[in-house]
């Protein structure tokens, strides 16, 4: 669902004395203030979210106590330290889910991490260099010489997904199942009714998908991602296919939803702040650190994904009992005065810049070359061969996606551009 703009402030003010759970699941447009005043207040509270936890579930806003949260061994990342009504829940309607690293502690994460993470090696990213910017002039080019259009629906959305369907080797004509599917299993596994079926229809249908997929690359093998996986799997016969199936639908989520949030919200960003729009523009050297500001300052996650307590434990002064869940508000992380200097400022210099949008720890996030990767392309095309893009509404009155998913992404992006130049190299 999306926030309509007159919704689009985060409604917690910040002065009831339990943190509602439209905090993590409707951030709105502006979130930054209700974490301000939670941060004032103390690191850590107490949170009903899922639903019926609020006496075993927390919310974490100060850098330093989300940093500990993403490498804290106590603070597992397994479906079996979460309280057994929400395991068998997320099993029983996703169970696609739960054979990945992003449900997995050490060692058993540092096996499943060795799937993917040769295949963020930068020698990997290079080669795919030529066909990121290939896919980015492409969509570029199909742009209107002149008018108006949502930037998302043109460029932002449909980047990463051409992207990551040729990193994996699935087909891009797809691309509305997966989109479908990520959207159904972004949603909070604790759901029940219809909710929690069509979760399991979801499921059923991208076991199907996969399990077809892994057959044909065995018997026609490729040179892909998927391809790679497969090989690794049986040659080192450390993988099952179920624990295949879960990577790549994984991969495929991750590697879409969050890099599109990367871009709309980094270009959003740049529209409320014209200065550094221009600033940005003449500097073009500027892009990779303006990329760590995009993820900083309207981050493309919200929060850290699944963690519960494997012992009762104290975080930033707060009691957590055993079996409780944390939620790690990476947002809030981001704008911390304690780190950040002038944290509600936007500011593609900024340096250092420490911020948690790819967490921190065991659970760095593997596909981070990859985002980085498209943003710089992405951002150096688009504002060089478009030389004059204008918002066509308010910016701040923008609805954004608001659902229990930890990403966090604008519903649409209205722009109006005038005149395009051609594709480097072009004659």
């Amino acid at each position: 669902m999306s926030v309509r703009p007159e919704e689009s402030r985060c409604p917690f003010s910040g002065d009831e004395p339990v943190v509602p759970a439209q905090y993590v699941t409707s951030p709105g447009f502006d979130p930054h203030a209700a974490a301000a005043r939670l941060r004032e207040r103390g690191p850590v509270h107490p949170i009903d979210f899922p639903a019926g936890s609020a006496d075993h579930a927390y919310v974490v806003v100060d850098h330093a106590s989300v940093m500990r949260g993403f490498g804290d061994p106590d603070i597992s990342k397994t479906l079996e330290a979460a309280p057994a009504w929400f395991r068998e829940q997320t099993v029983r309607s996703s169970s696609v889910l739960a054979s990945n690293m992003l449900l997995a502690d050490p060692p058993e994460h540092t096996r499943l991490r060795k799937l993917v993470s040769r295949a963020f090696l930068p020698r990997r990213m290079e080669l795919l260099r030529p066909r990121v910017q290939e896919i980015t002039d492409d969509l570029i080019d199909a742009f209107p010489e002149t008018g108006e259009f949502d930037l998302l629906e043109a460029f932002a959305l449909p980047l990463p997904m051409m992207v990551i369907c040729a990193f994996l080797g699935v087909p891009y004509a797809d691309r509305d199942r997966f989109i479908d599917w990520g959207r159904v299993l972004s949603q909070d596994p604790g759901q029940e009714g219809e909710a929690a079926l069509e979760r399991k229809r979801v499921n059923d249908q991208v076991e199907e998908y996969f399990t077809d997929v892994l057959a044909q690359r065995r018997a026609r093998p490729r040179e892909d991602l998927l391809g790679d996986l497969v090989r690794a799997a049986d040659e080192d016969d450390m993988f099952t296919d179920e624990e295949l199936v879960s990577t790549a639908i994984f991969l495929v989520i991750a590697g879409h939803k969050t890099t599109a949030n990367l871009v709309g919200n980094g270009v959003w960003s740049l529209l409320r702040h014209p200065g550094q729009l221009e600033l940005l523009r003449a500097n073009p050297e500027l892009t990779d650190s303006a990329i760590e500001e995009f993820l900083r300052y309207e981050g493309s996650v919200d929060r850290g994904t699944l963690r519960t307590t494997a012992r009762d434990l104290t975080l930033g002064g707060q009691a957590v009992p055993e079996g409780s869940f944390v939620h790690l508000s990476v947002s809030a992380a981001n704008r911390d005065p304690a780190v950040f200097d002038d944290p509600d400022r936007f500011d593609i210099t900024r340096s250092p810049n420490r911020h948690m949008t790819f967490g921190h720890g065991p659970h760095f996030c593997a596909g981070a070359p990859l985002a980085r990767l498209e943003g710089r392309i992405a951002f150096e095309t688009l504002l060089r061969r478009v030389p004059d893009l204008a918002c066509t509404v308010p910016p701040e009155t923008l609805p954004w996606v608001a659902d229990s998913s930890i990403s966090r992404g604008l519903e649409r992006l209205p722009v109006r551009i005038v005149g395009k130049r051609p594709r480097a190299g072009a004659a």
